[in-house]
């Protein structure tokens, strides 16, 4: 069986600052900030959520079909996700437009400062979401505006489970939105921050909406997960990574495993456990999609 993966596909420029941020941003002077970061280490990585997530997925030995819209300069991103045997039947090119692109900054202690042009993204509702016998789940993660909302309705549609992603995009909708894409998901995963925000937008508290899916997981980075089902929370403990080399792409990897244990028909306890364990191997290497799961060793 496979998931429909929607979300973006981009290209990440990863910068590493060697100081950190705190020292070099004086809160009493935010309202005319001007800085800059000399930052020694510079790499491009492919990446973009959905790119992330059908990676995690596909070391995992699930099925991954990334739903997403790349510009005119993603050829290359097409023959990378083709080279890790990742379908791209879901992935259209729009023309005059760039693929979408992350410029991170990353400082000594992880804090990460992020500019983002959408690009292509932002045309990503051109691409449908239709019943199929062997699509079983899906995810909604940060994509266009109209694509999360309308990818949402098309998968109540066909009778797709799936989980909400909101992710950076959480702020572009009002309050209203945001609860009827909670209703309409079956899951809906955030990280600490986004969770605090999706209550405050949606004026429910955490045991509020989890009443209303199966399930909300929300990450906590090193201290590890919080599941809340049916209004009860449970802590899933983190994993200790080998070392902590760079965060990026390691909520995608989270989500790639809770997708792929879905799809198992695991519990959500064993699901969110996976994910601890892929985002602690992920943030040992460099860029969202280099760290490779030796599946003889991993255990699932």
């Amino acid at each position: 069986m496979a998931s429909i993966i929607c979300g973006s596909l981009a290209f990440d420029t990863i910068m590493n600052f060697e100081g950190r941020f705190a020292e070099q941003i004086l809160p009493d002077q935010l309202h005319i900030l001007n800085v800059s970061f000399l930052v020694p280490a510079l790499r491009r990585d492919f990446g973009g959520c959905a790119g992330n997530i059908a990676y995690a997925m596909q070391q995992l030995g699930g099925t991954a079909l990334p739903m997403a819209t790349i510009g005119t300069d993603g050829a290359g991103y097409l023959e990378r996700l083709r080279s890790q045997g990742i379908s791209t039947e879901f992935v259209r090119t729009i023309d005059g437009t760039y693929t979408a692109q992350a410029m991170i900054i990353t400082d000594r202690d992880n804090n990460q400062i992020n500019g983002f042009h959408p690009g292509a993204m932002e045309q990503a509702h051109v691409n449908q979401i239709a019943p199929r016998d062997d699509i079983k789940l899906g995810i909604v993660a940060p994509d266009g505006r109209d694509a999360m909302w309308q990818h949402a309705e098309q998968f109540v549609a066909a009778k797709i489970p799936f989980v909400f992603d909101p992710g950076q995009q959480l702020p572009r909708f009002d309050s209203h939105e945001l609860q009827t894409l909670i209703e309409q998901a079956s899951w809906v995963t955030v990280n600490d921050y986004e969770g605090k925000m999706l209550s405050e937008r949606t004026g429910w508290s955490s045991a509020e909406i989890s009443r209303r899916v199966q399930g909300l997981i929300v990450t906590l980075g090193a201290d590890g997960s919080e599941i809340w089902l049916e209004g009860t929370k449970t802590h899933v403990a983190p994993v200790k990574a080998n070392a902590v080399v760079d965060p990026t792409g390691c909520g995608d990897a989270f989500r790639g495993a809770l997708l792929f244990g879905l799809e198992q028909g695991w519990s959500l306890t064993r699901c969110v456990a996976l994910g601890n364990r892929l985002g602690s191997l992920k943030i040992a290497q460099r860029g969202p999609q280099n760290y490779i799961v030796d599946l003889e060793s991993f255990e699932l």
